[in-house]
C-alpha cells in the first residue's frame, strides 16, 4: 500500500509534553463503526463488560541514555536491545571514534567494553550484570524520551516516573508501552470490581516503534524486531475467558502484536517466547483481539497503519480529524482511544479501493 495514505497534518501544539494527573483523567475517544464518543480513561469499566480481559504489557523501560568517556572523548550511548545479561546493542555518538576493545567509562565502577561496531551501532558488554547493572543504570542513566518530547537536558526526575507503567516488571524496553501509562491502581480496582480481569504479556518496546515509515510502499518496509513472551498460564486463562464469551482488549499496540503472533488461525493462544516482527497493515485478518486501547500515533508510522487495519482507514481518518479539532493530546504523554475491531470485509473493500 502507498505510505502516503497514512499521512496527516498535526498542529505542533497538539503534541503532549507532560502527562495529565492523575493518569486516568486523560481523555479517551471511543471509536466505533458509526460513532465517536468523547470519554475519559477512568470511564473504562463502564465501557467494558464483565468477563472481558485486559491484556497489558509489563515491560520495564530501562534508563537507556548514558554519557561517558573513551579516554578523553565524550561518548553518548542509547541502549537499544538487551542481548543477554550485561550485553546490549546501542547507538553511540560519535561511533566512528570507537573500535572493538575500547572501554567506555560512565562513572566510577561503571563501564562497558565495545565488542563490535557497525555504522552508528555498537555492541557493549557491561562490567556489571543483573541487579548491579540495573542499579547503575538507575543512578547514571536517563529515560529515553522520544524526540517529540523536548527537554533541554534530557529526561528529568518527573519523567523517570511518568515514563513508566505502574506495573512495569521486566527490564528491556527502551520506549514505554504508552497506552499503559494511563492505568492507575484505582482504575485497576474498578475494573476488577466490574468483573474485568487483567493478564500480562511482555514485549520489550524498541526504538523503531515510533519512527515513520520512510519507504513509499508498505511492501518495501522492513519491520524492526522486538522480543516478547506470553506465559503458558496467561495463555490458558485468556483462552478460557474467550470460550466463556469474554472479549480480549489489548492495552497498546505491543500487547496486540504479541497476542496476534501467539494466536493460531482460530484465535487460540499458545505460549510464546521470541522475536516479533509482525507488520500489520489494512487487509490483515485479526485472530484474537476484539478491542484496543491505544494513544494517538505519528503520521506514516507502523502504529497508525495498525490502528487503520484494526478499525478501518476511513474510520481512523475521521477519528484523528475529530481528535485534532477537539484538542486531544497526541503521542506518548497524550490522550487515548478505544477502538472496536472493524468488519474484515469492510476493511478489505477499503484496501481494494486505494
Amino acid at each position: 500500500m502507498r505510505v502516503d495514505l497514512f499521512d496527516f497534518s498535526l498542529p505542533p501544539e497538539r503534541i503532549a509534553v507532560r502527562p495529565v494527573t492523575p493518569r486516568d483523567s486523560a481523555r479517551l475517544l471511543q471509536i466505533g463503526a458509526s460513532e465517536l464518543r468523547d470519554r475519559h480513561v477512568r470511564d473504562l469499566p463502564e465501557l467494558l463488560l464483565p468477563g472481558d480481559v485486559l491484556v497489558l504489557n509489563d515491560t520495564r523501560v530501562v534508563p537507556a541514555r548514558l554519557k561517558g568517556k573513551r579516554g578523553e572523548v565524550r561518548v553518548e550511548v542509547t541502549l537499544l536491545r538487551l542481548l543477554s545479561d550485561g550485553v546490549w546493542n546501542a547507538f553511540a555518538r560519535p561511533a566512528k571514534r570507537l573500535k572493538p576493545g575500547d572501554e567506555i567509562i560512565f562513572a566510577a565502577g561503571f563501564s562497558a567494553q565495545v565488542e563490535a561496531r557497525e555504522g552508528g551501532k555498537v555492541r557493549l558488554r557491561f562490567a556489571l550484570q543483573g541487579d548491579d547493572l540495573r542499579a547503575a543504570l538507575e543512578r547514571h542513566g536517563n529515560a529515553p524520551l522520544p524526540p517529540y518530547i523536548p527537554r533541554d537536558d534530557g529526561a528529568d526526575a518527573r519523567d523517570q516516573q511518568d515514563y513508566q507503567t505502574i506495573y512495569a516488571t521486566h527490564d528491556g524496553a527502551v520506549a514505554a508501552p504508552t497506552a499503559g501509562l494511563h492505568m492507575t491502581a484505582e482504575l485497576n480496582a474498578a475494573l476488577a470490581a466490574r468483573g474485568i480481569s487483567s493478564e500480562f504479556v511482555t514485549l520489550h518496546v524498541g526504538a523503531g516503534t515510533f519512527l515513520p515509515v520512510r519507504t513509499d510502499d508498505t511492501d518495501d518496509h522492513v519491520m524492526h524486531n522486538e522480543w516478547g513472551a506470553l506465559s503458558a498460564n496467561a495463555a490458558t486463562r485468556i483462552n478460557a475467558a474467550r470460550r466463556r464469551g469474554g472479549r480480549i482488549i489489548a492495552v497498546g499496540s505491543t500487547s496486540l502484536r504479541i497476542l496476534e503472533r501467539a494466536a493460531d488461525e482460530t484465535g487460540a493462544l499458545s505460549p510464546f517466547s521470541g522475536d516479533i516482527d509482525l507488520f500489520i497493515v489494512p487487509g490483515y485478518r485479526f485472530k484474537i483481539v476484539d478491542l484496543i486501547m491505544t494513544n494517538f500515533h505519528l503520521p506514516r508510522s507502523t502504529l497508525f497503519m495498525l490502528v487503520s487495519a484494526f478499525a478501518g482507514m476511513k474510520c481512523m481518518q475521521a477519528a484523528y480529524a475529530h481528535a485534532i479539532q477537539n484538542e486531544y493530546r497526541f503521542y506518548s504523554y497524550g490522550d487515548a482511544s478505544l477502538l472496536s475491531r472493524a468488519d474484515t470485509a469492510k476493511v478489505a473493500a477499503e484496501v481494494a479501493g486505494t
